[in-house]
């Protein structure tokens, strides 16, 4: 727990961030906190107004989520009220320390998660930890919801991207977007590769608020820390997810290593190369041949 930094984004968005540490695991036996998060650094992140927060994801664990808590309680903070930004496992796991707060998501958050939750209280879903009790969202909207944050207006919008519950936060008044998992430096993590053109409009949906910064759970802690992505960084997911389309027929392109299959991208500074991505374009490649 002693990796778990809090990066100060901006004056009133912090991420409390942990993972892309060499050696570093959360569990020394096989499990999905450090295979799907820790590994590839994740965040959740909070947004300041006044005695006021919005949390942004519970964290990976109970332990990361009472931290994130009591540090917001040291800055004054004495009401919270929660977002998720979709129902997997590393968004939810810290619920239960915010079980007195109001937890919002989209429906089909809600529904996804009612579902899976014995699997996921058992452990039979994604496999250890288990996540037990898993606390629900108490509050749901659908398609898009406008949040007053102390003097912040915030809106939250569903989306399909990654998966289809998704749910981003849009501050149009700093030019900010909040992005949750629907955007990941190096590349998006495949959910549902048969809505690859669905993700692409939505990506275009997204372009359309013409962010200035964008913050995504799973990113480099040095460019949180730095304000964020620009908004050719949805351009890059939308690049790889067309290469991916690709691969579906080209089998040359399926042995491209994963450098040279984004080189323009890196080449020009909207993703950076982080290694452990690897593993998740090889993922991302069975997945994609199991849906031709």
């Amino acid at each position: 727990m002693n990796h778990l930094r809090i990066i100060q984004c901006y004056p009133n968005i912090i991420a409390y961030y942990d993972g892309r540490i060499p050696d570093y695991r959360f569990m020394p036996e096989k499990n999905w906190v450090d295979d799907g998060a820790i590994s590839l650094g994740t965040a959740s992140f909070a947004i300041i107004s006044g005695s006021q927060a919005l949390v942004y994801d519970t964290h990976v664990s109970l332990e990361h989520a009472k931290l994130v808590r009591e540090d917001l309680e040291k800055r004054g903070v004495n009401h919270i009220t929660v977002l998720l930004s979709h129902w997997h496992l590393d968004h939810v796991a810290g619920n239960e320390i915010f079980a007195d707060c109001e937890i919002i998501a989209n429906k089909k958050t809600l529904s996804h998660l009612t579902q899976h939750k014995k699997q996921i209280e058992d452990a039979t879903h994604h496999g250890a930890p288990a996540i037990k009790p898993l606390f629900m969202p108490n509050r749901i909207f659908e398609s898009e919801m406008e949040f007053q944050l102390g003097d912040l207006t915030l809106k939250f919008i569903e989306a399909n991207i990654h998966s289809d519950d998704a749910s981003v936060v849009w501050i149009e008044s700093l030019g900010i977007l909040l992005a949750g998992d629907t955007m990941e430096d190096t590349i998006t993590y495949v959910g549902a590769p048969q809505d690859f053109n669905i993700h692409l409009a939505e990506l275009d949906r997204l372009w359309a608020l013409s962010p200035t910064h964008i913050l995504p759970c799973h990113g480099a802690p040095e460019i949180l820390a730095a304000g964020g992505y620009g908004k050719s960084f949805i351009r890059a997911q939308q690049q790889y997810i067309r290469m991916l389309k690709r691969c579906r027929d080209d089998e040359a392109l399926r042995q491209t290593p994963l450098r040279q299959l984004i080189s323009g991208p890196l080449e020009a500074g909207w993703v950076n190369y982080f290694e452990p991505y690897e593993e998740v374009h090889q993922q991302n490649l069975l997945k994609v041949l199991g849906n031709k």
